[in-house]
């Protein structure tokens, strides 16, 4: 035990030291016994204390934080069923490649397997879905062993890590001499790397060379924040660029190497197709949609994703826009018959795309009742400026808005990844609005999703902030209910996915913020401003056509 005259510290202001270590501002929480000394360590070091109402969605806005600011996020949650309710958000940001912290309470180790209260294998349950999960066992190694996590979460491609710190280790102290507290910038590398530079050189020879090359910009182009590498290589060698995930929003919309709805068609007639930060998972067909005649070569942070499902031409494991720019560079100055005739394939896939947008035409300016979701998702992208960041929370209106909704600036926006979960929309809000109050933020919901954590909308109204949300309210689980109606017949798709008519502009209103009711699409735009320029947390429960789905719900594999 310390003697009076020792300057000492406890475990809570350890985890709040090293978590000011680590550049982070604000964590998000639900009160619990077990965690309440980082509460009193995040006052003394001037970290926000933003405190929800579930866990999920302090996990959730974590993970939002994360992918806004490019700094980890952090989530600190009470032992048992505290941890317990923040899986999935864990879960998410390891499928998202998102880097943040979950702490976790736990019991004393004192009363280890004593049955204390809330006690639970935390860690056994954490080890699969995080890159790091274990058990501060000692208040001197408090702060180290956060250090250690953040450490983790930027191994390979980034994701998430645990900490678990039992109730007598965090409210212990310890004289301050004996705790290794990690200097800001001193206890972790960059992790940068340009990739093997024989890669690079037959990257470049291949772009120079092609004669219909094509790009998918996903989502670590965003993650390494590679945006102006990216957009320097499509410019300089005249590529096409498709973009998926947070990638979206590299390229602007109008931008002629811009492209969104021929990606089927490019890769089907490609060349060359380089896949950049995006693993060959469902969304990619696990592979199977890329010409078998094209040359394909693989960007990724991660040794493991790169060849996954499919084989390649040429792999590169790197940053992604260090990689960029270094293909750029070893092609500088090289010209080739196929580059000069580069336009032809341009004005291929720009005529690919028109027939696109006008098979959609009738239904984006549809003025039917109750409304097309094209036509709602049309309005906001026409509403959408260069400062809104955009979250889709949904499955068949956000399967909609993939099509349609184009961000007009990069890191702006916000899905919740591969993983598909339900509920990230409000904690994105949360964590959009708290790490950039000068952008706008726009959300769309689905009306199942919003439900999974719309409560969190309080919150929102509680930390004043305003944002403009819209539920595309079907009164139904869409998605699925269209799978079960292809497998089972029309007289069983109303099992188990059918919701009442919930005036989401009524509770949004209760809660004090601004709700408005559409019914009309000619409202939609009107509604919107009125949104925008009532400076509250705010619901547009705009009623949509339950019998209208969209392309990729109708074409998943799963329904057929």
């Amino acid at each position: 035990m310390p003697d009076d005259t020792q300057d000492v510290i406890s475990g809570g202001h350890l985890v709040a030291k090293a978590l000011k270590a680590e550049g982070v501002d604000r964590i998000y929480t639900l009160c619990g016994g077990h965690i309440i000394d980082i509460y009193d360590g995040c006052v003394d070091e001037g970290i926000e204390v933003v405190d929800v109402r579930h866990e999920q969605v302090a996990a959730h806005a974590a993970d939002g934080y994360a992918r806004i600011t490019g700094k980890p996020g952090c989530a600190v949650v009470t032992a048992g069923p505290g941890t317990t309710d923040a899986v999935t958000g864990v879960a998410n940001a390891f499928r998202a490649e998102s880097p943040m912290l979950l702490i976790g309470g736990q019991g004393a180790l004192a009363q280890h397997k004593m049955g204390s209260l809330q006690d639970l294998p935390h860690v056994d349950m954490m080890t699969p879905i995080t890159k790091f999960a274990a058990t501060v066992p000692d208040t001197a190694r408090t702060a180290d062993m956060v250090s250690m996590a953040f450490r983790e979460c930027y191994h390979g491609a980034p994701g998430p890590s645990f900490l678990e710190i039992p109730r007598d280790v965090l409210d212990a102290k310890v004289p301050a001499e004996q705790a290794r507290v990690p200097r800001p910038g001193a206890y972790r590398a960059s992790t940068r790397s340009a990739g093997d530079p024989e890669a690079i050189e037959k990257l470049a020879d291949l772009l120079v060379h092609a004669e219909k090359p094509a790009i998918l910009l996903g989502s670590q182009v965003w993650t390494t924040r590679g945006t102006e590498a990216a957009v320097e290589l499509v410019r300089a060698l005249d590529v096409p660029a498709y973009m998926n995930g947070a990638g979206r929003g590299t390229l602007p919309p109008g931008d002629p190497h811009h492209f969104q709805l021929s990606r089927r068609y490019a890769f089907s007639n490609a060349d060359v197709i380089v896949i950049v930060g995006t693993p060959f998972d469902f969304r990619m067909g696990y592979g199977k949609r890329l010409s078998p005649n094209a040359t394909v070569v693989q960007i990724d942070l991660d040794y493991r994703t790169v060849g996954k499902n499919r084989d390649i031409d040429l792999g590169i494991v790197g940053d992604a826009g260090l990689v960029l720019k270094s293909v750029t560079e070893a092609a500088s100055g090289r010209v080739d018959g196929g580059a000069s005739r580069r336009k032809e394939w341009l004005d291929e896939l720009r005529a690919a795309e028109q027939t696109a947008i006008e098979k959609r035409l009738p239904s984006l300016r549809s003025d039917a009742s109750p409304i097309h979701p094209y036509r709602l998702v049309s309005e906001i992208n026409d509403f959408l400026t260069e400062d809104s960041v955009y979250i889709g929370d949904g499955g068949d209106i956000v399967t909609f808005s993939g099509q349609v909704v184009q961000p007009k600036s990069p890191g702006h926006w916000m899905d919740p990844g591969p993983l598909g979960t339900l509920g990230v929309g409000v904690p994105f809000v949360l964590a959009a609005k708290q790490a950039r109050p000068d952008k706008e933020v726009v959300a769309l919901f689905g009306d199942g999703a919003f439900s999974l954590t719309g409560w969190d909308f309080e919150t929102l109204v509680r930390y004043d902030l305003p944002f403009v949300g819209i539920v595309g309210n079907n009164s139904s689980m869409n998605q699925i209910r269209y799978g079960q109606a292809v497998k089972y017949g029309k007289d069983r798709e109303r099992v188990g996915n059918t919701l009442g008519n919930v005036h989401y502009d009524k509770f949004a209103q209760m809660l004090g913020g601004h709700g408005e009711e559409v019914r009309d699409p000619a409202d939609i735009g009107p509604a919107l401003r009125r949104a925008r320029e009532s400076g509250k947390p705010s619901l547009i429960n705009v009623w949509v056509d339950p019998d209208a789905y969209a392309p990729g719900t109708m074409n998943q594999t799963m329904y057929k």
